[in-house]
């Protein structure tokens, strides 16, 4: 194939086939040359490091620059996550850096066996430039791989350590890790190379990929409710007050945590962002009284909910959405962490994880209050210490038929018009149903007046993508209570809408777990082979959506 360049890794792909002019989310051509040259160099890294890693006292640089350099790599690939190309030029010239350190480190007997990774360890170019042609010319990209079959599971296994690494990166930064994350992730990633490799071989590391993504969510649900308590049902205010304000996006709780300590008792607000909003579910964030609420909707509306803001806007990771030339916010956006866009101001991270938001604060002070857009409130909080705490109220109304089935509707939201699937898919779900969901798939629904069970609230939310591993832990919990056998005799159905890469580490999380008959929109991803597709089908009754009227039927709830 003769293109510009070719991106199939989120569900918005051009043509559902793959994006070969320009990216649908606003990548260039270069931007995604220079993303499939970081992630070579990630296996370059891994190459050397894969080697250190077994040995029985590590080197110091594998925990300390090792680990974080890898997480945060696969993150900056992560779609919408970042734009700028002077930002990805750096990190590939600081992994060639790495890289060589760890050259240093290696014996001689060591040194055998990194022959098989000779293109990797050797390739080296120091300037801009070098680094640009080398990109746009070598063929390191998703086409590489001329099996589709083989090249299927490659991006698949690929994706999945993306949305691994963000999951990571944020614990990472709470200063919880676990070494057999990142070891993993190096595995996986040079399997990605590896000619030797069957495609069952392949199947079982996608399937392994699950099991570390389960570990991965756990081990950062501990670092959340370990650093922040455990989330509490809240009600969150969806209006504005009359302060300036600061409006924060992304994930990344611990960026919050430093935001609300700099800003107390400066006369400033602190609004959260589409998938910040369960910040304000937790004990230790919600406790600073200027922590006012959040402020819109999904990140895809953000370029006219941004203008009204008026306030500075800072992203805490992906789910950017490039500006028009004329915005009025593009000179008051601040990225951190793994985010990017030319010409936004970057938070620097410094020795001790802290950041310095005084910029930030100092342009929030000369700003007016937010535009209202909306009033009222939303409630969430339902992760799986708050939902077990109610278990005797939810089997009750299981046993009694006051609860018929839950539907776990997590994942996330886009701005195609067939997503409005979900929003009707909701509203026609009958009135002994409750969803169960997590991520910005939410904001579908999550403002529909949909009502209660005997006090339960037909809307469920246990907070960020990340924490689909509170549904999981309340499905388990669930089939241990009824004393069953098997996870899917539960009554729950899957209908699952997805975007990037973070959702596709949540499906094999939920494939790892035994989870069968999941249903995914709103279309199947085009990273996917027909054959592997196929094998999907049939061993764990993976399918597509159609109408809501058809689905309501294929799940007898009409």
């Amino acid at each position: 194939m003769c293109n510009q360049m070719f991106c199939y890794q989120c569900q918005e792909t051009a043509m559902g086939k793959g994006c070969t002019m320009m990216g649908v989310c606003g990548k260039k051509p270069q931007t995604a040359a220079l993303q499939d040259l970081l992630i070579y160099t990630t296996k370059s890294v891994a190459s050397v490091s894969s080697i250190l890693r077994k040995r029985e006292i590590k080197p110091s640089l594998i925990t300390e620059k090792v680990n974080r350099y890898l997480i945060n790599s696969l993150f900056i690939t992560i779609t919408n996550a970042n734009f700028d190309d002077n930002a990805i030029i750096n990190e590939i010239k600081n992994g060639l850096t790495l890289r060589d350190n760890l050259k240093l480190l290696v014996s001689e007997n060591e040194v055998k066996k990194l022959q098989k990774y000779s293109d990797l360890l050797n390739w080296n170019y120091t300037t801009d430039e070098q680094i640009i042609s080398f990109s746009k010319n070598s063929n390191i990209g998703v086409q590489r791989t001329e099996n589709e079959d083989i090249r299927s599971l490659r991006e698949l296994l690929t994706y999945g350590l993306k949305g691994m690494a963000a999951y990571a990166e944020h614990a990472f930064n709470l200063g919880y890790t676990d070494d057999t994350i990142f070891s993993f992730i190096e595995t996986a990633l040079l399997a990605t190379i590896d000619d030797s490799l069957s495609a069952q071989e392949l199947v079982s590391l996608v399937l392994e990929c699950g099991k570390i993504g389960v570990q991965t969510m756990a081990l950062l649900d501990k670092a959340n409710t370990d650093s922040f308590g455990n989330p509490e049902i809240t009600k969150v205010n969806i209006g504005v007050g009359n302060r300036p304000g600061i409006l924060i996006s992304g994930h990344d709780l611990n960026d919050l945590k430093q935001l609300l300590e700099q800003t107390k008792d400066t006369g400033i607000d602190i609004y959260t962002h589409s998938e910040m909003l369960p910040g304000h579910y937790y004990p230790e964030l919600k406790k600073y009284p200027h922590f006012f609420g959040n402020y819109g909707n999904a990140w895809w509306k953000q370029k006219e909910e941004f203008e009204s803001f008026n306030g500075p806007i800072i992203f805490t990771t992906n789910c950017i959405v490039p500006p028009t030339p004329n915005s009025s916010y593009k000179d008051r956006v601040f990225t951190t962490n793994a985010a990017g866009y030319p010409g936004w101001k970057q938070i620097k991270i410094n020795s001790d994880g802290t950041k310095d938001f005084s910029e930030v604060i100092s342009i929030a002070k000369t700003c007016k209050s937010p535009t209202e857009i909306e009033k009222g409130e939303i409630i969430g909080g339902f992760a799986h210490n708050q939902v077990l705490s109610l278990a005797d109220k939810v089997v009750e109304n299981i046993k009694n038929g006051s609860i018929r089935r839950f539907i776990v509707m997590a994942g996330c939201d886009g701005r195609m018009k067939n997503r409005n699937y979900y929003t009707e898919f909701a509203q026609k779900l009958p009135k002994d149903t409750i969803i169960l969901t997590a991520g910005c798939a939410k904001y579908k629904y999550n403002k529909l007046n949909l009502g209660d069970i005997n006090g339960i609230p037909r809307v469920l939310d246990a907070g960020q993508c990340n924490d689909s591993y509170s549904l999981a832990v309340i499905a388990l919990k669930l089939k241990e209570v009824f004393a069953l056998n098997d996870i899917n005799e539960l009554p729950i159905t899957y209908n699952i809408a997805w975007y990037e890469q973070k959702a596709v580490i949540v499906l094999l999380a939920l494939l790892y777990l035994g989870v069968k008959n999941i249903h995914l929109g709103p279309t199947l991803p085009a990273f996917l082979s027909p054959n592997i597709t196929k094998i999907l089908v049939e061993n764990f009754g993976i399918s597509g959506i159609t109408t809501v009227d058809e689905d309501l039927a294929k799940f007898n709830l009409l």
